[in-house]
């Protein structure tokens, strides 16, 4: 006797098709085939008790389960469920009749309850791709399957629910999808607002720029001058996700187990700030099971690196290839995985170890020296791949007492919005979302200069000795202050005030 039931395999943010064979023949033997790892070999343990509480028992037969392709590696106890459902067909107790219609996933507690597992969304698009009719899944991953168009998504909270549906005995119906119209909305939870902030206005517009055109930031200043609040305002002020956006999105933080029960999809862009002792498989990705990074964890959002000169040099130099190339592959011994990294990376550090250089009110304590080595912890060719510098002063005592109310994220985030839409528009047809993420041949289409913006910005690159990838970056944040004012070609001012933008590329910074 042959049986076949199906499931998924996790790869990357991506599923690929697994078909169970189960051959039994006269005997009582057990052999599990296809490069399982402990969880599914300990699978077999899960399903006798699950069966035995609910009135079953495994077929006493000789059995040989092939999990095809039998070069991918099966990881985890998502497989718990086809397995136990393929060997009550064995045994007679259940018939074989639905078996082509759906694919299975889910992990059996000892009484048959239906744990939730990770990675649905991505295994829910595996099986639309693959024409089955439904998906039959634990209950608390429902909502977040049912996402996808056209799959019936059954959801069942034990596994005796799913043996009546197949038995059509009971027939659980199919979840329906949730996408209220406020559901791609950013959904703020907390009080923070762009009003919070006093003073700082330089910030503010650096802030604003670096969202609209999804810039990546560094700002420079002494403690306690609100780095960290304005980095922690930067999700505010920026647009909502896209619905692709969001399902690429929810696909990564699916994978990696952050989806709260019930949750259908990120309904806002991320936020991660990672601590400086964070290893660099932690932040890229990777692991004996590969799992996704910080930087993957971050994608279509930001991620924050406060006090980046204490991150170890090697943390922060893996960063340099998928701050250009958006993607991030890991590669081990037995497997490669590709994970999006698409993120805004805004960073923070004080101006000197002491963190009192260039502080009128402060006393700096620090040898040139010493400046130089903190400076250079950050490298230039990392530097140079941060569009925006800006620097923080201390705001002064009238200003943190003042009334007077600043303005708000939603008016700020009105303006970031416009200038986006203008560049939707633009780039409309192609995967670019923001003018950040511009190719060079797209950078000299929309980002042509006049006369007097090319004698400007060839001053700026001779004077501040500036390389090629700087020149871009440049002319990227000034298509986006240009979009910001509504304007369709890059005047001078909007040079002007990208070139300001590059202040640690100037020699004096530091010394």
């Amino acid at each position: 006797m042959l049986i076949k039931c199906y499931s998924a395999a996790l790869q990357g943010i991506s599923a690929s098709l697994v078909t169970i064979e189960i051959h039994a023949v006269s005997g009582a033997d057990f052999s599990l085939v296809g490069l399982p790892d402990n969880a599914v070999k300990e699978s077999r343990d899960r399903i006798r008790a699950a069966l035995l509480v609910n009135g079953y028992h495994l077929p006493v037969k000789r059995l040989t389960i092939n999990m095809a392709p039998a070069d991918l590696k099966k990881e985890g106890s998502c497989y718990d469920l086809p397995l136990a459902i393929g060997m009550l067909h064995v045994a007679e107790e259940l018939p074989a009749k639905h078996l082509e219609d759906y694919m299975m996933v889910g992990e059996l507690s000892l009484d048959g309850t239906l744990q939730p597992i990770r990675g649905i969304l991505p295994i829910a698009l595996c099986a639309k791709e693959n024409n089955f009719k439904g998906l039959i899944l634990p209950a608390a991953n429902a909502r977040e399957a049912a996402v996808v168009e056209g799959l019936d998504v059954i959801a069942a909270d034990t596994l005796l629910d799913v043996i009546r549906h197949l038995s059509d005995i009971q027939t659980i119906p199919p979840t329906q999808a949730c996408l209220d119209d406020d559901l791609m909305q950013n959904a703020h939870t907390d009080d923070a607002d762009f009003s919070d902030i006093r003073g700082q206005q330089a910030v503010r517009r650096a802030m604003e720029v670096a969202a609209a055109g999804g810039h990546n930031m560094l700002m420079v200043g002494p403690p306690g001058a609100g780095k960290s609040m304005l980095a922690k305002r930067l999700p505010t002020i920026l647009p909502p996700l896209t619905l692709d956006e969001a399902l690429e999105t929810t696909k990564i933080h699916s994978v990696a187990g952050l989806l709260h029960n019930g949750q259908a999809l990120v309904r806002q862009r991320p936020f991660r700030s990672p601590h400086h002792t964070i290893t660099d498989v932690a932040l890229i990705g990777g692991g004996q099971n590969p799992r996704p990074g910080e930087i993957s964890l971050a994608h279509n959002g930001v991620l924050f690196l406060d006090e980046v000169p204490e991150y170890k040099r090697s943390v922060l130099e893996v960063m340099r290839q998928p701050l250009e190339d958006r993607k991030i592959t890991v590669s081990r011994q037995k497997q490669t995985v590709d994970y999006p990294a698409s993120f805004m990376l805004v960073a923070a550090m004080n101006p000197c170890p002491c963190g009192h250089y260039g502080d009128p009110q402060h006393t700096c304590v620090c040898t040139p020296s010493q400046i130089h080595r903190y400076k250079s912890r950050l490298s230039g060719p990392l530097l140079d791949r941060i569009d925006i510098h800006c620097s923080v002063q201390a705001v002064p005592y009238e200003l943190l007492r003042s009334e007077q109310p600043s303005e708000s994220s939603a008016v700020v985030r009105e303006r970031v919005v416009k200038a986006r839409n203008i560049q939707q528009q633009r780039f409309a047809g192609t995967p670019i979302h923001c003018n950040a993420q511009m190719s060079a041949k797209q950078v000299r289409k929309y980002c042509r200069i006049d006369e007097a913006g090319d004698k400007l910005l060839r001053n700026a690159m001779d004077k501040f000795g500036l390389s090629a990838r700087a020149y871009d970056r440049i002319l990227k944040v000034a298509r986006t202050i240009a979009d910001l004012d509504g304007a369709n070609d890059i005047t001078s001012v909007h040079l002007m005030e990208a070139i300001s933008y590059r202040q640690l590329d100037r020699d004096t910074w530091g010394e």
